[in-house]
C-alpha cells in the first residue's frame, strides 16, 4: 500500500520559515517526480514546485526565490523549505509523487501564517 505523509506544518509569524516533509512508503521514490501543491480556503489547488528524478526544479512565480523543493531518495522523502512566509501563504499543503501513469497524494498539512 502506497502512503505519503506530510509533516512540518503549523502556525508561523509573517516573515518566518517552515520546512515541510513528505515521506513515501510503498514506492521507490527515486523513480517518481515530486510536486508540492497548496489549497487555500475558497481557492483551487495550485502547483507550487516540482522536482524531477534528475533533480531539475521548477517553481510557480509566487513562491520562486522563497521556497525550495528538494528530495532525498535514500530516505524516500521530499521537502519544501519555505522562507519569508506571508499571510497569503496560509493553506493546506500537499505533496504528490508523480509516476509515468500514476500519482500518489498525501493527506495535506496545514500552514497558517499569522501574527
Amino acid at each position: 500500500q502506497v502512503q505519503l505523509v506530510e509533516s512540518g506544518g503549523g502556525l508561523v509569524q509573517p516573515g518566518g520559515s517552515l520546512r515541510l516533509s513528505c515521506e513515501a512508503s510503498g514506492i521507490m521514490s527515486k523513480f517518481y517526480k515530486w510536486n508540492w501543491y497548496r489549497q487555500a480556503p475558497g481557492k483551487q489547488r495550485e502547483l507550487l514546485a516540482r522536482i524531477t528524478t534528475d533533480d531539475v526544479t521548477e517553481y510557480e512565480d509566487a513562491v520562486k526565490c522563497r521556497f525550495t523543493i528538494s528530495r532525498d531518495n535514500a530516505k524516500n522523502m521530499a521537502y519544501l523549505d519555505m522562507n519569508r512566509l506571508q499571510p497569503d501563504d496560509t493553506a493546506v499543503y500537499y505533496c504528490a509523487a508523480i509516476g509515468s501513469d500514476v500519482a500518489y497524494w498525501g493527506q495535506g498539512t496545514q500552514v497558517t501564517v499569522s501574527s
